[in-house]
């Protein structure tokens, strides 16, 4: 079932985010089960090692964004940009990132010098040391938090931001705990399930799909 945004059952949210490894095995994309157990669990033990100073390094980064055009849409470009950047670089701009939080518009805005990074990445590199705070800007939760997943400026992840820190507080009302994160990956987890089960049920589908993007690459 597709979670709404508005639901407030925090079981249903719950449900949605138990499902998120199976759904990310279900994309049966190569490198995509490490990259994310990198991202979610080796990536914030690493940072929070680096305390009280931070940082993220050039290959950490380039791993982070392996992982967020392979679980969304690829954009080798991207990938060649941050892979080439100075470690020092890197270093400074992260540092003063997690150093401006929980200002999200600020530590945003330090990151953002990087070349290949723009809000997006941004908010993945927050996300991985501050999920508390910083959700992940992914397509899938910016359309079922605001309608749509097109717009990637720093105004629209602002108003995210401040839709699933609301979320998180609302659902963890009663006992129960969530992070902005946490949300993020429920409404992702939801939204390529229901992706899943509609190919399932209509496989035809799915192939004319499948035909007509090889068609329009080609």
């Amino acid at each position: 079932m597709d979670l709404d945004f508005n639901c407030t059952n925090p079981s249903a949210w719950r449900e949605a985010l138990s499902s998120y490894e199976s759904r990310i095995e279900s994309l049966k994309k190569p490198d995509l089960i490490s990259l994310d157990d990198f991202y979610r669990n080796k990536l914030p033990t690493r940072l929070r090692e680096r305390n009280p100073n931070p940082f993220l390094t050039t290959s950490e980064l380039s791993l982070l964004m392996q992982w967020k055009l392979t679980r969304g849409k690829w954009r080798p470009r991207l990938l060649n940009f941050v892979s080439s950047l100075d470690d020092s670089v890197v270093k400074s701009a992260s540092q003063k990132a997690f150093g401006s939080l929980p200002d999200v518009s600020k530590a945003v805005s330090a990151l953002t010098v990087l070349k290949g990074v723009g809000p997006a990445t941004a908010s993945a590199i927050l996300a991985a040391y501050a999920p508390d705070i910083a959700p992940f800007m992914s397509d899938e939760a910016m359309e079922a938090a605001l309608g749509n997943s097109k717009d990637y400026s720093l105004k629209q992840y602002l108003l995210f931001v401040d839709k699933l820190q609301t979320k998180a507080k609302d659902l963890s009302l009663n006992g129960d705990s969530f992070t902005p994160s946490d949300i993020e990956r429920s409404l992702w987890s939801s939204a390529i399930g229901a992706k899943l089960l509609a190919s399932q049920s209509n496989p035809d589908t799915e192939a004319k799909g499948s035909k007509n993007k090889r068609k329009r690459k080609s």
